[in-house]
This record gives structure tokens, sequence and C-alpha cells, in this order.
């Protein structure tokens, strides 16, 4: 199933991208180029073949690992990607890191504290960071902390091979901009199924024999209501990842947000394609992973299985 997911994607990416307007030679060559040039150009980067062919050729080269090469770089898409992946994946995890720990955590006390003020403030809170975009918590952050306060200096990039701590910086702010609007869906989503949970039979029967709401808690309620947020949380890491391509232009980091942007100008059709392709089986392998967890977490499934 995952291989015909995968090959229906690829598809889609391929053909999607060849009803794009714009000559990738022409783009190459300039507008000064004359007819036999770009044919010429065309014929070397095997332009000139009909597009079943191509798509054809591409697909067998990506199950040989081999991805193509970039058609402005003019180097193997592989080696492209390697410098750029790195950055947009370490953003997406440390998101994704802050989002489960500060997302959960106050999830559950607005849940044990529902009704009261700090419970309707943080309620209050959380709409606010789901309704605005995360590009504009990039620009607050930044505004707050490099510009006001000068604790960070923005716009730096610094790899974690080179220096731990400096990169931690240079990713926090960014991973932060991700996250805000994430942490904000995880808490509504966990608070809900909590009270959710919290009115079910199984509770009532708990209560009775005596047990603690502590213990009711962490030892009932949220093993069941964890079921649905893995849900939500397979689909934000999904969306964590398409995000920090956006916001790796706010933040001028040399990720794959630039790079994609770049290569859709350029119509650099191999890379685009590779760049999305690796997107998409991202998201597939965090849906494997999601229901993996549900087996994990709830044994009617493993029973069921």
């Amino acid at each position: 199933m995952f291989g015909i997911t995968l090959f229906m994607v690829s598809l889609i990416i391929f053909f999607v991208f060849q009803l794009l307007p714009g000559n990738p030679a022409q783009i190459i060559l300039g507008l000064d180029a004359d007819e036999q040039q770009i044919r010429h150009l065309e014929q070397e980067l095997g332009l000139d073949k009909p597009a079943v062919e191509r798509y054809i050729d591409w697909i067998a080269g990506v199950f040989q690992g081999d991805l193509g090469e970039s058609l402005r770089y003019q180097l193997p898409v592989s080696e492209v990607l390697a410098d750029r992946i790195p950055v947009t994946t370490s953003i997406a995890i440390l998101a994704m890191v802050l989002t489960v720990v500060i997302g959960i955590p106050l999830g559950i006390l607005i849940a044990r504290t529902d009704g009261k003020i700090i419970s309707v403030f943080l309620s209050m809170i959380t709409q606010l960071g789901i309704s605005i975009p995360s590009f504009w918590f990039g620009f607050m952050l930044i505004l707050l902390f490099s510009v006001t306060l000068n604790w960070v200096t923005s716009f730096e990039y610094v790899a974690w091979s080179d220096d731990f701590f400096g990169a931690l910086r240079s990713h926090f702010l960014p991973s932060l901009s991700i996250a805000i609007s994430n942490i904000a869906i995880v808490i509504r989503y966990l608070r809900n199924t909590i009270l959710d949970q919290r009115k079910m039979d199984y509770v009532r029967t708990a209560t009775c024999k005596g047990l603690s709401e502590r213990a009711v808690l962490y030892g009932h309620v949220l093993r069941n209501a964890f079921i649905p947020v893995i849900t939500i949380i397979g689909l934000i890491t999904a969306d964590t990842l398409g995000g920090s391509i956006i916001i790796e232009n706010v933040f001028a980091l040399p990720g794959l947000g630039s790079l994609l942007i770049q290569s859709i100008t350029s119509r650099d059709f191999p890379l685009v394609q590779s760049m999305v392709l690796y997107i998409a089986v991202i998201v597939l392998v965090i849906n494997f992973i999601v229901d993996l967890l549900y087996k994990l977490i709830d044994p009617r499934i493993r029973q069921k299985g």
C-alpha cells in the first residue's frame, strides 16, 4: 500500500509540474538565446523527449537512488538537497519537540482547571495562537528578541556540527514561530478530549472505587484521550515540515524553502519534483508511525489487527 501511494504521488507530482508555463532551457539561456540554442539545450537536458518517457526515466532513477540532475545548478539533485534537508528537518524536529513539551502539559492543565480564571486566560491565548499565521509570529519574535532585546542575532545560520549552542540559538526562533500555532492546537484538542473522556462511565466507576482525581486522570483518562490527539500531532508534524519552508524565508535560512522558490522560478523540474517527493515520503512515514502508536496505546486496535 505504501508503494502504491508513493507511485501515485510521484505520478501526480511529475505531470502537474509539466503543466507549469515556461521553458527551462529558455530560462537558463536567457531572453537573448536564439531558437537553435534553445533546441540544443533541450536535447542535452532531455526536455525534447515525450513527458511519459521522461517520467519513466525519472521514476526509474528514483528507485535506483538517482534523483537526476538539477537544471539550474548542473549538479546531481541528491548533492543539492544534501546541504538543505538537514536545515529544514532540524527546524521541524525542534518545532515538534516544543509543541509536545509545551502543548501537552498545558492541555492537561487547562482541562484540570476547567472553568477557572487560568483556564479561561489560556484558552483565549490559544485562540490567538490558532488564528495568527506562523510567519507573523516570526516577524514579531525577530522584532522582540533580535531588534529590541538584542538577545539573539537573526538571519544567521549556524550548523549543529560547528557549534551546538550557536545552532540552537539560530534554530530556536524559527522553530518557536512554527510551534506557537501547533501548541495552541494541541492544547485545545487535548483539553476537549480530556473533558469528553471525564464524562465516560469508566471514570465514574474508577472514582467510585476510591481512586483520586489525579490517579483517574493519569491512569485512565489520558490513555484514551491521547488516541485522537496522536492523529492531530501526526497531521501537525506533516504541516510543520511545510511550515518550516515558509519560515526559512522569513529568517533567511539556507533550507528547502529558498531552494524551492528558486527552483520553481527557474523551472528546475528535477529539483522541485524531488523536494515535493521527499515531503510526501515524510508524510507517509509519519502516518505509518501514527498507525503503530495507535496499536501501542489502544489494545482494542491490536486485537482487531
